[in-house]
């Protein structure tokens, strides 16, 4: 079934509502969960990361990455948010924290995340997961859209609401990478080590499924 709501359009799998696949599970000891707060969607996640039982705090300095157990890089503008780098070793602190503990990044988080396929060079990205992107390759803003497509975070494959806006396209994988969400047969959730990243907006579904699964397996495994 497919409903329409303003620009958005909506589709829905014969299975129903998707379900939060960790529910049950444990929640590990409240954390403190970074939001990369330089520019973008990261109010949302705040209440996502709150609503789990977590502690969400701003980070705008590289500093106050040695405050947090882990690190929520949102969706927004990845250039701008390169640019708004410039000032800090940012990379180099970002890659000494993905050594220790998660990351999950969304959209833009996900550009800065793989290696970025737009003609522009390697290095301009973090190329923390081993998966190639394309910028905005499902659209403008106008044609941003929900569909429902699959997850399978290690309890069973299941449908989940993925909402792309003015999204990545996920166009590689390498071999140490594993696909842990799919649109239509395309990579949408891949996870390599500690990266969790997605080309889809977990925030704005109002199911925390994704969060959760970043919060209770990645970081518990990740922390030790």
């Amino acid at each position: 079934m497919t409903s329409t709501t303003s620009n958005i359009t909506i589709s829905h799998a014969s299975g129903g509502s998707p379900m939060r696949v960790a529910a049950d599970r444990r929640v590990p000891t409240r954390l403190k969960v970074g939001l990369l707060a330089l520019q973008g969607d990261f109010e949302l996640h705040r209440n996502m990361v709150r609503g789990l039982g977590h502690a969400p705090t701003d980070v705008r300095t590289v500093a106050e990455l040695d405050r947090i157990d882990a690190l929520i890089m949102p969706g927004g503008e990845s250039t701008t948010m390169r640019k708004l780098m410039a000032g800090e070793d940012w990379f180099g602190a970002l890659r000494r924290f993905a050594s220790q503990r998660p990351i999950f990044g969304t959209c833009a988080g996900l550009i800065l995340l793989g290696h970025l396929q737009n003609g522009q060079p390697r290095e301009t990205t973090l190329g923390l997961i081993d998966c190639d992107v394309t910028r905005n390759a499902y659209g403008r803003q106008y044609q941003s859209f929900r569909q429902v497509g699959e997850i399978n975070l290690g309890f069973g494959a299941r449908p989940l609401e993925m909402v792309l806006i003015r999204a990545p396209r996920i166009t590689r994988v390498g071999k140490d990478v594993t696909v842990l969400g799919t649109l239509d047969r395309e990579p949408t959730l891949v996870r390599q080590g500690s990266i969790l990243a997605g080309t889809f907006h977990p925030e704005l579904s109002g199911d925390d499924t994704v969060h959760r699964y970043f919060l209770t397996e990645m970081t518990e495994r990740v922390s030790g």
